[in-house]
Parts: structure tokens; C-alpha cells; sequence
């Protein structure tokens, strides 16, 4: 036990926080079993860390993390190893990436049954396997998503400051006088333009380049998430990886399902599986028409978020694509994004149209629409600047 210690504590010396994620005031911690899922790349790691560093004091030992890549769990598991921890004293357990551990759900149930004072917390990937949803874990265990940062997380970071997040009432109502508070102290749209292109995943901060990171974590997660949770063979990675790749270089936000399916040499309905897998290893964000949803064929199809647009290399990048893709993803996580019936307009929650355009495009609108605009720095009554949606809870 010792060396893991030891290695806790280097972590809580050396570990750097740059920003406080928000997701770390949502979570009831009171829960015994709490699983953090996210795709790599977004934090999740650092997200354990920054929770010992905030809620422990260094070297009680009271709680400890430890990671699933180290080769001692392949050989022990974590059950005993969790006994052992409770017999230091331990109380929180900290395990990252508890995904790579073979029979990893039937572990954590053995560890909850048998020690009722311990508490555990875990991460995951997003990709759920094809048996989680009716496994025992999934009844025992509260699980929260981890997401990439947001713009407003971003600018915390770049200043220093800590604007707070508001939900999307006030977003839409109250923007004039939030806004205020925000342009008092910086120029929003100077940190805009480089939020889009580096600025969803946090590793951005350290000293590497940013689109090899990216496609690096993309190809394992694809390679490995994907490709495991849903026990899909080898031999069909490159018809996934080809799918993404097609996906981004449409021109078209709603492709030929037929087409594509064609193109990389399989069935309609494996293409929509494949799809659906994308979406929820945070590749894409699939769109309905009002009323419609999966197995449908979906009415747009964005990439995930815009910084994949840039590291995927799109060739003759649509300005309007972009900010669509960009508003998609402030929104996707806790409201219900529907394709609307005009061009760039997209109906929230079953309530509001909400359009995305250019400051100085004008057009017909039914009344009540409202209008996200890009390059606009502040906005009034129903014209919003774009960039403000990246504050959304």
C-alpha cells in the first residue's frame, strides 16, 4: 500500500488545477458509488485529483487514487485492494479509468456490498457497453458527465477570473445587463476565435501541440472505448474512422444515410449503430426534426465540437457551420436541441427558436424567434450575441 501512497502524494504536490470545473458543485457526494463518465480528453483525471486536493488534507491517507493502468489491478483486482485501504483508515477511493479492468462492474458491486463505509468514485469513457443499462452497477450507482470546457470555463482559465454560469431563462432574459459585468472586465470575442479552434479540451494548457493531442485521443478512443464497449471486431475500425471522416468533410448537415453506407461497405442500419457510438463517445451531435428521434435518420448531423472541425482539417470551412456547431454543443448537454424549420434556426426545450446567424444578416422570422449572432459583442432584447450561450449550466 505504500507505494500508493506515495505516488497519491505526488499527485496532490504536483497536480495542477488551472480552473474549477462546475461539474464538482453538481455532484451529491453523500452517494457511496458515484461513476464520472467522459470521452478522453476532457479532464477526468484531473477532475479526481482537483476532488482529493480540495476535500483532503495532504498525507491522512483517508482518501487515495489510484489508476486502472497500473498492472498490479490486472493480477489482484480491486476488491481486497479496497479492504486493505479500509483497514488504513481509508473512506474515499478514487479510481481512474475503472473501464480497462476486466469484469470491472461486478467488482465495484462485490466492494459496495461488502464495505458499507466505504465511499468509491470512478471514471469511465461515455461509451456505455451493450449491458450496462440492466446491470446491477447501474442501480447501485449515481453517474455524472464530465464535459469538455465551455467558453466560459475557457476564459476563466485565460483571466483569472470566475464568472459564474447562469441557466438559460437568464441567457435569454437577462443577457443586457449579465453581459455588462463581463465586458467590464474583458473582451469576450478576443478569447472566442481561440476557444473554437483549442479550447474545449483542457489539455490545451500544457506545452505540446494541441491537434496531435486531439487526434491522438480521438483515435484511441475509437480504437479502444468504442471498439470494446461494444465488442465490435478489429477488422470494422476502419469503416468507423472513415464514417467520422466523411461526416466532416460533407458539405451537406444531412447526409445520404444509403450513400454513405455504400461508401464504406455496410448496411444502412450499421451505419446508424456506428452513429449512434460517435455520438456518444462525444464525436458528433446528432439533430432531430421536431418529433423524431434514434433509429430516425437524423436531420443534421455537427461534429461534436468546433475544435474537432480544426483538427480534423475540414476543407473550406463554413463560418455558419461553425457557430451552429459551436451553439449545438452549449446546449446539447441539459436541453432538447431540435432542428427548426428555417435555416440555421434551431427550437430549445420545445419552447424557444432560436436562430444562428451573422450580426448583420436580416431576415423574416415568426415573431418571438431569437437570434444568436455571431460577431456581435453585446446584445439587446432579442438579439444575443452567440458567444454568451457558452456560459449556459
Amino acid at each position: 500500500m505504500e507505494k500508493f501512497y506515495q505516488t497519491h502524494d505526488f499527485w496532490m504536490e504536483h497536480a495542477k488545477f488551472p480552473v474549477h470545473r462546475s461539474l464538482m458543485d453538481s455532484i451529491d457526494w453523500s452517494y457511496r458509488l458515484i461513476g464520472i463518465r467522459g470521452p478522453r480528453g476532457v479532464g477526468r483525471t484531473s477532475f479526481l485529483l482537483q476532488y482529493a486536493r480540495e476535500r483532503f488534507e495532504r498525507g491522512t491517507h483517508k482518501c487515495l487514487f489510484v489508476s486502472m493502468n497500473n498492472f498490479y489491478f490486472q493480477g489482484c483486482g480491486i476488491v481486497d485492494f479496497a479492504g486493505k485501504f479500509m483497514e488504513d483508515g481509508g473512506q474515499v477511493l478514487l479510481i481512474d479509468q475503472m473501464f480497462k479492468l476486466q469484469g470491472w462492474k461486478e467488482q465495484l458491486v462485490e466492494c459496495y456490498n461488502k464495505y458499507p463505509l466505504l465511499r468509491i468514485i470512478f471514471t469511465t469513457t461515455s461509451v456505455p457497453d451493450s449491458e450496462e443499462e440492466e446491470s446491477e452497477l447501474s442501480q447501485i450507482c449515481r453517474f455524472y458527465h464530465l464535459h469538455g470546457f465551455s467558453f466560459r470555463e475557457y476564459l476563466n482559465q485565460q483571466t483569472g477570473y470566475d464568472f459564474r454560469a447562469y441557466n438559460l431563462g437568464e441567457i435569454l432574459n437577462d443577457h443586457e445587463l449579465l453581459i455588462k459585468n463581463v465586458v467590464s472586465k474583458v473582451e469576450p470575442w478576443e478569447y472566442f476565435e481561440r476557444y473554437l479552434r483549442h479550447g474545449h479540451y483542457p489539455f490545451y494548457i500544457e506545452n505540446r501541440n494541441f491537434t496531435e493531442s486531439l487526434l491522438k485521443s480521438m483515435n484511441s478512443m475509437i480504437e479502444t472505448d468504442i471498439l470494446l464497449s461494444k465488442q465490435i471486431e478489429l477488422k470494422y475500425l476502419s469503416r468507423i474512422k472513415k464514417l467520422l471522416y466523411l461526416l466532416a468533410v460533407s458539405e451537406d448537415s444531412s447526409p445520404n444515410i444509403s450513400r454513405i453506407a455504400e461508401e464504406i461497405g455496410t448496411s444502412r442500419a450499421t451505419v446508424m449503430n456506428y452513429l449512434k457510438y460517435l455520438e456518444e463517445g462525444r464525436f458528433i451531435n446528432m439533430i432531430y426534426h421536431i418529433g423524431d428521434c434514434f433509429p430516425k435518420k437524423p436531420a443534421a448531423i455537427k461534429l461534436h465540437n468546433t475544435n474537432l472541425m480544426y483538427a480534423l482539417n475540414v476543407p473550406n470551412l463554413d463560418e455558419q457551420n461553425l457557430y451552429e456547431t459551436y451553439f449545438v454543443n452549449c446546449l446539447w448537454r441539459h436541453h432538447d436541441v431540435k432542428r427548426g424549420k428555417r435555416p440555421g434556426q434551431f427550437r430549445i426545450n420545445e419552447k424557444y427558436d432560436i436562430c444562428v446567424c451573422d450580426k448583420l444578416k436580416r431576415q423574416k422570422a415568426p415573431e418571438g424567434t431569437i437570434f444568436a449572432r455571431y460577431n456581435l459583442e453585446v446584445g439587446r432584447d432579442k438579439d444575443l450575441p452567440l458567444w454568451f450561450f457558452g456560459f449556459l449550466q
